[in-house]
């Protein structure tokens, strides 16, 4: 490997100098440096910045340029300054230490079917928002920069995210083959643009009106059951056709158990067979005579 020889070199600014190296140090970019803090970058920078008298250090190309406080002459230390770079550039220490890029993780969404056919499912290849959020009007969507932007399609209803995917229910005006590629390159692009979902104050919305919804008494055992139960087997099929269910009260009395349905499964022809020979029976199996009926309150 051919050795590093550094001429010095004067410039027009009798404070700097300039320090020419026989090989390239830095090949696309430009380095300045006002201290030793500034310098985490560079290692020779940092060494320099040890001499009492550098003020600035410049690195470029081929060629180091040095600015110095007033105690010194350039005269009087320029030769050791120069023995030193001659000393460090080869050693084979490293001049500059650069990240590496980042190399960009593309955003996929595809769509897919449910079994609601007014609603389709847009799936992401990321983690999208930390929550359930349903959004019934663009009004109930101020909180979420994508959803008010779907709600601008006219032929968009409502709208549910939950995780790495996005269902949207469908006025019957329109027709899906016409309108799914339209909306997923719209989201799709709204993701890789790094554009918001949802913002904090959505998250926390959210919280509230889901603790307003479910009436559950913390002494109540059974409910806490069913809660257990819905979260464990019944909320990750219910996602995977887009939509999600809440448990929403038990009566004791007549052993009715009262949930909301979002997403694809609000509206959907199959939801009460899904209730009745899924979730009811699921129920009936695990708890026994503690459950008579599942009654999905806005089904």
């Amino acid at each position: 490997m051919e050795e590093y020889v550094i001429t010095v070199k004067e410039t027009n600014n009798k404070a700097i100098l300039k320090f020419e190296a026989n090989q390239f140090l830095t090949v696309s970019k430009n380095y300045e440096f006002k201290n030793i803090d500034e310098a985490k970058a560079s290692p020779l920078a940092q060494q320099l910045f040890y001499l009492p008298f550098i003020k600035t250090v410049y690195i470029s190309g081929n060629f180091i340029a040095l600015e110095r406080f007033d105690i010194v002459e350039w005269e009087d230390v320029k030769d050791e300054v120069a023995q030193q770079l001659v000393e460090y550039l080869n050693s084979g220490a490293p001049i500059l230490i650069e990240e590496a890029p980042k190399s960009a993780v593309a955003v996929t969404v595809y769509a897919e079917v449910t079994p609601n056919p007014a609603v389709i499912k847009f799936v992401a290849n990321k983690k999208l928002v930390p929550a359930t959020f349903e959004f019934k009007n663009i009004d109930e969507a101020k909180d979420s920069e994508l959803a008010r932007a779907l709600f601008h399609f006219p032929f968009v209803k409502e709208v549910f995210m939950d995780e790495n995917y996005i269902s949207v229910t469908k006025f019957e005006m329109a027709d899906w083959d016409e309108i799914t590629m339209e909306l997923r390159e719209m989201i799709r692009n709204h993701i890789a643009e790094g554009k918001e979902i949802v913002s904090n104050k959505a998250e926390s919305t959210q919280i509230k009106n889901q603790e307003s919804i479910v009436k559950v008494n913390p002494d109540d055992e059974t409910s806490q059951q069913i809660i257990q139960i819905l979260e464990e087997y019944v909320k990750p099929a219910v996602a995977m056709d887009g939509g999600n269910i809440l448990f929403q009260s038990y009566d004791e009395e007549d052993k009715t158990v009262n949930v909301i349905l979002q997403g694809a499964c609000s509206g959907c022809p199959s939801s009460t067979f899904t209730l009745k020979n899924g979730i009811e029976t699921m129920l009936k199996n695990m708890l026994g005579d503690k459950v008579a009926e599942v009654v999905a309150i806005n089904g």
